[in-house]
């Protein structure tokens, strides 16, 4: 998954099972994912001023830096994306999925943390 230059857009499409032409609902899609990136922005992730797409030619690059850390920001995207866009009917596919939005949230913000502490230490 680490395709740092791929398109924001398309790579959650695709992971959504959505078709790389079809535009019907990228509207939605990019709703959600910048409602992931505003949840980002708080646990500390991405740029201090916040991200946003507005079509298909936003990258992975132009949000984050970070390459470490982005396969675990594309699986978050994609969690969060899900849950507006087309939530699992069944209960227990949708706790897992929370669960493991709650871990990554925990990751993010012990990353967030760390960075913070080490810019400390260097200044």
């Amino acid at each position: 998954m680490q395709d740092i230059d791929g398109s924001i857009l398309q790579t959650t499409k695709k992971l959504l099972g959505i078709s790389p032409d079809d535009d019907a609902f990228d509207m939605d899609v990019i709703f959600a994912i910048n409602s992931a990136f505003d949840r980002l922005n708080t646990l500390g992730i991405g740029p201090d001023e916040g991200f946003r797409i507005a079509d298909d030619t936003a990258t992975w690059s132009d949000y984050l830096y970070d390459g470490k850390i982005l396969d675990s920001v594309k699986t978050y995207i994609y969690f969060k994306t899900r849950l507006v866009f087309d939530p699992p009917t069944s209960s227990f596919v949708l706790e897992s999925m929370n669960k493991q939005i709650a871990e990554l949230e925990f990751l993010f913000i012990v990353k967030s943390d760390s960075v913070m502490v080490k810019n400390q230490e260097e200044s």
